[in-house]
């Protein structure tokens, strides 16, 4: 199935061409009828010479249901443009087209209609001019076809028009994240609430778990083109039945959990339109963004050059790339109100508090686009420009950004731009240096620590950038091995010295605190690998446990602690603790409250 909204002021031309192509009746409404007056959006289908089905969603062409006719075109990328020939290019006429270039449509075919009623060629030579202008002249131009709904000349040439139009649009992606912009919504007796939109892409079936504004809901049933569907792909004309709900409003959307942004703040890069020469800066203060079937008030922000912030009055399911309008309400109706397009650039945006930080927040996004050389060039919104922005993501935050990376984390779910990854790296190496400058007597930097210092948000990230000469143990980061700080070091070997003599008559606290070996300087020379604790305040000499598990191993066994003393020339003081170490280290066994026994043999 294929989609197509009828635009144009001339609304009871459209609505009477609509009727001749489908046998429907696009108007619901009985004032509309009765006035000639499109009020609504209406809905029709026809079958196309090559079998494939086409929609029509019609829209109002009178100025006072801009908002209503910018719901309907919204969602839909292809537009069937209607001029009257016997009223020929009007007014309101620019103010569609305008609305067409800023939601970035590429997709027209002209239809000039009530031929009939004059000659067409003017309205048809004008039209044809101006929409080439605005769209910019896609090859062969803008199709164009002369017809008359009344009399049904030229309709069966503009049915192949239209197969020839939608035969050449791209496919889309039946796996595609969802986002079905409700443009109509009510309740049936015995079902609950339905919603209808045009499905762009992706599948929706029976039974699928969307959200509704946030909220989970449920597909109860659905419909298309009045026939009941267990599954639908996009494009298509959907009615949805949704389980337990409240009536959502026009402008709320069904989305796949997980694969949308909901967000009232977003950066964007703003497109004038229309011939005019609309900056940044001279946007009005407020204005209304229209996206999908959504209108919603902004506060506008100018960050710089062509990049505005906009908040908006509620959040709206973005992705980067998504094209806004930009429309001042509060403007004459005899000047056209579409200000501007806008290409969303980040729908996360950071805080600006910092003088300064709007302009280079500007310069960043603008430089983040890729030029048309690179990967990302033909759409401009990849994962390469979200990395670039962000630095760090997660893939679940890319998927919901609507980028869905090809390749690999960096680091499991992670992905990190290529240049802040080397950043990183060059920065984990100066806080190591700075910790161990700071901290003399700790051997290397926590991990924690250095995540910290990085601002990292996961420790598996600052475990992954350890790299030469840096080097990972024991959850502390290293820069090669570091020595004892002088006093430490010489201390250390006075001890060490004394040991020697009489390897298993500990110092005392008395003695090490007089060399200057507090509790700390005694840690660090045991993870230097310098003195070997056997106990609160007990250090020897590095070996000294398994010279003393050989020397017991020459008593008869088994052994007990006096026996042991005398052995190593040590006081209790030591020889109790210095055996519990050799029973911890599988040296010696405790056989019961006073004897042991060495586990080998001399």
């Amino acid at each position: 199935m294929h989609v197509v909204a009828t635009a144009g002021h001339v609304d009871h031309g459209k609505s009477t061409l609509v009727r001749a192509l489908t046998g429907m009746e696009p108007d619901r409404l009985d004032e509309e009828r009765r006035r000639g007056l499109t009020i609504e959006l209406g809905y029709a289908w026809t079958g196309l010479p090559s079998g494939e089905r086409l929609a029509f969603v019609d829209v109002p062409g009178h100025e006072r249901f801009l908002s209503t006719m910018l719901a309907g075109v919204g969602p839909v990328p292809v537009v069937m443009f209607v001029v009257a020939a016997d009223e020929g290019w009007m007014p309101q006429s620019e103010e569609h087209l305008v609305a067409l270039e800023a939601l970035g449509v590429r997709h027209c075919l002209l239809v000039v209609t009530r031929s009939d009623l004059a000659d067409p060629t003017p309205a048809l030579d004008e039209s044809r001019t101006r929409l080439n202008a605005a769209l910019g002249e896609p090859v062969g131009g803008v199709g164009a076809v002369v017809v008359s709904g009344r009399t049904g000349e030229g309709l069966p040439e503009l049915r192949r028009a239209l197969d020839r139009l939608v035969g050449g649009l791209p496919r889309p992606d039946p796996g595609a994240e969802v986002r079905l912009w409700i443009d109509r919504a009510f309740s049936v007796t015995g079902s609950g609430t339905v919603v209808t939109g045009t499905l762009p892409a992706g599948t929706v079936s029976v039974g699928d778990e969307l959200l509704l504004a946030g909220e989970p809901v449920r597909v109860r049933g659905l419909e298309s083109l009045k026939e009941s569907r267990d599954t639908v792909p996009g494009v298509a004309r959907v009615a949805v039945n949704l389980r337990g709900h409240h009536l959502p409003d026009r402008g709320q959307a069904l989305v796949t959990p997980g694969g949308w942004t909901y967000t009232d703040l977003v950066d964007v890069r703003v497109a004038p339109v229309g011939g005019q020469r609309q900056e940044a800066a001279g946007l009005p203060r407020r204005l209304t963004v229209h996206v999908g079937s959504a209108a919603v008030t902004a506060e506008v922000r100018p960050l710089g050059g062509r990049v505005v912030r906009l908040r908006l009055a509620r959040p709206v399911p973005l992705h980067l790339g998504d094209v806004l309008l930009l429309r001042d309400p509060g403007r004459d109706r005899s000047e056209v109100r579409v200000l501007a397009g806008a290409s969303v650039l980040d729908v996360r945006p950071p805080s600006l508090r910092r003088r300064g930080a709007p302009r280079e927040r500007a310069a960043l996004l603008e430089a983040a686009l890729p030029k048309p050389a690179e990967p990302d060039g033909g759409s401009g919104f990849g994962v390469a420009f979200a990395l670039r922005t962000h630095r760090l993501l997660r893939a679940g935050d890319l998927r919901a950004m609507g980028v869905v990376p090809e390749a690999p984390g960096t680091v499991g779910e992670w992905y990190v731009d290529p240049e802040h990854w080397a950043e990183l790296g060059g920065r984990l190496v100066a806080a190591v240096g700075r910790y161990g400058e700071g901290h003399p007597l700790e051997p290397a930097m926590p991990v924690e620590a250095a995540r910290h210092a990085l601002g990292l948000p996961d420790r598996r990230l600052v475990v992954a950038l350890v790299r030469p000469p840096l080097t990972l143990a024991a959850g502390r980061i290293a820069a090669g091995r570091a020595g004892l700080p002088a006093p430490v070091a010489r201390a250390v070997a006075g001890v060490r010295r004394e040991l020697a003599e009489r390897p298993f008559q500990a110092p005392e606290a008395k003695r090490l605190a007089e060399l200057g070996l507090g509790t700390r300087e005694l840690a660090a020379a045991v993870r230097a690998g310098n003195l070997l604790r056997v106990a609160d305040g007990i250090v020897l000499l590095p070996g000294a446990d398994a010279r003393a598990a050989e020397l017991l191993s020459r008593l008869p066994q088994p052994f007990t602690v006096s026996q042991a003393g005398r052995a190593l020339d040590t006081t209790r003081r030591v020889a109790v603790p210095l055996l519990e170490h050799l029973d911890r280290a599988g040296l010696t066994e405790r056989l019961d409250d006073v004897h042991r026994r060495c586990t080998r043999p001399a």
